[in-house]
């Protein structure tokens, strides 16, 4: 079963989160959001599920919008044989949204803790970031303090790491 919108506002709601909403078409993808030119203000975020080698580590990875990692260099310096994509079953097992639906807000649904969280250096000095609420047709704009605030809520802590481009 996939989350659901509506639980996770009433919990931000209950934490004293604040945040702004912009609707808009379905965006699947980071560059997608190009292709309508949807201006806003704060940081744009590429979300990544990835997994180890043997599937036994799940990562989601977040980092700027344009950014293409490299996973190979990634890999070594995180002292892993393989990363790379996760299913989208995997997805639906560990985050419970759907491909094109991934942010920082879907780590509410690890409850077992399976997923860490990096984020990259480049971007976590922001102030405003980009969060899909389980779906892609709404973009909620959250202040890193209110993050944080989740994250110490759904005891996910960001481990801000150098996330290699190609």
């Amino acid at each position: 079963m996939l989350a659901d919108k509506t639980k996770l506002a009433e919990l931000l709601a209950h934490l004293d989160i604040n945040y702004d909403v912009i609707e808009h078409p379905p965006l699947h993808t980071s560059l997608a959001a190009d292709e309508f030119m949807i201006e806003r203000p704060g940081t744009r975020l590429k979300n990544l599920f990835l997994r180890d080698n043997e599937g036994k580590r799940h990562f989601l990875v977040i980092t700027a919008h344009d950014k293409q990692l490299d996973l190979k260099v990634l890999s070594k310096q995180q002292g892993l044989s393989r990363l790379g994509f996760a299913s989208s079953e995997r997805l639906a097992k560990y985050l419970k949204v759907a491909p094109g639906c991934v942010s920082m807000l879907a780590l509410l649904n690890d409850k077992q803790n399976e997923v860490s969280l990096w984020v990259d250096q480049d971007i976590w000095g922001g102030d405003l970031f980009h969060c899909h609420p389980f779906e892609n047709t709404q973009t909620w704009l959250l202040s890193k303090a209110d993050l944080e605030t989740f994250f110490n809520y759904t005891k996910h802590q960001p481990r801000v790491v150098f996330l290699p481009s190609k």
